[in-house]
């Protein structure tokens, strides 16, 4: 894999893919019209955010590959943008804007992540080029349909990670059960959904949260492969 590294850096007339983030976001029954603005506009500003664009721009001769998608029920999947290489920051601009006029199409009530896991990883196989695949699987509750997400992809790839980001409306009326609930929602990704080499669960606090804990997981997976990545100079790092 480090040869393949070395190649693309010696290599700068042909770009090589540094890595796959394909972004799935949870649109079933649970999410009313208000929670799927806030989730897909999310997004759009975690996108805009200074720190995540320069995370995408930091390796200009690899860039980042983006997919995104919304899943519902067992077979209700949506490519909302397919592959695109990012290598300026009018692009994630532009991916933004598709964010923001996008609106829903599924009112299925089920959550079938497993189906949602088996439609990332068949759209990362179409980026095998990419030094590091990860998919992002976004949600509000466990699975209740479909395929067990523990089932998919047991073991999987090595170059393949999958984590999670996951979203419990707070009441305030009983914040402190609620956030019991966020803990175990937490608990059943990290054993059921997330695998792979550094994979990790981002909480958001509520759909209103979900633009800031959506930055903060950018930013940590754009920035570990930067690191995972990086080539020791001679001179500097010897």
């Amino acid at each position: 894999m480090l040869a393949a590294v070395l190649a693309a850096l010696a290599s700068p007339a042909r770009a090589e893919c540094r890595q796959a983030l394909a972004l799935g976001l949870d649109v079933s029954g649970s999410v009313d019209a208000r929670e799927y603005r806030l989730q897909l506009d999310g997004l759009a500003a975690a996108l805009d955010n200074a720190e995540v664009r320069a995370a995408f721009m930091a390796m200009p001769q690899a860039p980042v590959a983006l997919a995104v998608f919304e899943w519902a029920g067992p077979a209700q999947q949506r490519l909302i943008v397919d592959w695109t290489d990012v290598t300026d920051p009018e692009q994630l601009a532009r991916i933004a804007g598709r964010l923001r006029g996008t609106t829903a199409i599924y009112d299925d009530p089920s959550t079938a992540i497993g189906a949602a896991m088996r439609f990332g990883t068949a759209l990362l196989d179409g980026r095998l080029d990419c030094w590091q695949r990860t998919l992002d699987i976004s949600g509000d509750g466990p699975s209740n349909s479909g395929p067990s997400p523990d089932a998919v992809l047991r073991p999987g790839p090595a170059d393949l990670t999958i984590n999670g980001l996951v979203v419990v409306p707070l009441s305030r009326a009983n914040i402190d059960k609620d956030l019991t609930r966020v803990k175990t929602l937490r608990h059943y990704y990290e054993t059921q959904v997330i695998r792979g080499a550094g994979a990790f669960v981002e909480p958001a606090a509520d759909f209103e949260d979900f633009e800031r804990a959506m930055t903060r997981k950018l930013i940590r997976e754009l920035s570990g492969m930067i690191l995972s990545w990086r080539v020791p100079l001679p001179g500097r790092d010897q």
